[in-house]
């Protein structure tokens, strides 16, 4: 794997169920994903957007195929080695996930925490820096009930970010925002990830976002049919 791939994918194929009931969700996926970009994957609901991310992420094993993950394979890792990987990355979901109980910076620090033993006091520094970086300086002792819909997503990209994770994976990021801050969270990450060298893989089905994107894939019936690389 070259030093600027993130992601490789060779001939993956998965199944969900066993015997007559199995049925296949991925078909010969062939993927690359370049260190720092943006990518967007789109597709109709059952297409196999989110098992490939979650395949991708470590949440899933590998069945059949090559999955290679900062350079390391992912076909018969072990569960430990998986979360282990799993820990190096950075993770967003259209519920945002914040903890009601915590702080905007209670709620970022939880991200470096999952990296390892980490003292607060630093955890709590690099929290306020990173939700500075996504404008919410102002808002860093506030609980997520007195936060706009937009700013608990600017949270929870900034809990994704702040251990700077080779490769950020968001679900439907902007489902439940308006455009003004769906555009704001997108161009967010793409900021974030060329700052910082950061990939992300954005499953959307949201046509609003797509111009901040290097390049859109289109999954249907499990198979990737369409690759658009986008002027930069």
């Amino acid at each position: 794997m070259e030093h600027d791939t993130i992601v490789e994918i060779h001939s993956l194929n998965h199944w969900f169920g066993k015997g007559e009931a199995s049925r296949q969700a991925l078909f010969d996926v062939n993927l690359t994903l370049k260190r720092g970009s943006l990518t967007v994957l789109m597709g109709p609901s059952g297409s196999g957007k989110t098992t490939l991310l979650t395949l991708i992420g470590c949440l899933r094993s590998v069945q059949d195929g090559s999955v290679r993950l900062l350079g390391q394979e992912l076909n018969g890792a072990t569960d430990a080695h998986l979360t282990a990987l799993r820990r190096r990355l950075g993770f967003i979901f259209q519920a945002h996930n914040l903890h009601e109980s915590l702080t905007a910076a209670q709620n970022v620090m939880m991200g470096v925490q999952v990296q390892g033993k980490v003292a607060n006091r630093l955890a709590n520094q690099a929290a306020t820096h990173v939700l500075g970086l996504v404008g919410l300086s102002d808002r860093v002792n506030y609980l997520p009930a007195n936060l706009s819909g937009g700013q608990k997503q600017r949270v929870a990209v900034a809990r994704a970010l702040v251990a700077n994770p080779a490769l950020v994976l968001a679900d439907e990021p902007t489902a439940a925002l308006d455009k003004d801050s769906a555009a704001d969270v997108v161009e967010l990450l793409k900021r974030m990830g060329k700052a910082r060298a950061t990939t992300t893989l954005l499953v959307t089905h949201d046509n609003r976002i797509l111009d901040a994107a290097d390049r859109i894939l289109t999954l249907e019936d499990g198979r990737i049919i369409r690759v658009e690389e986008r002027a930069k």
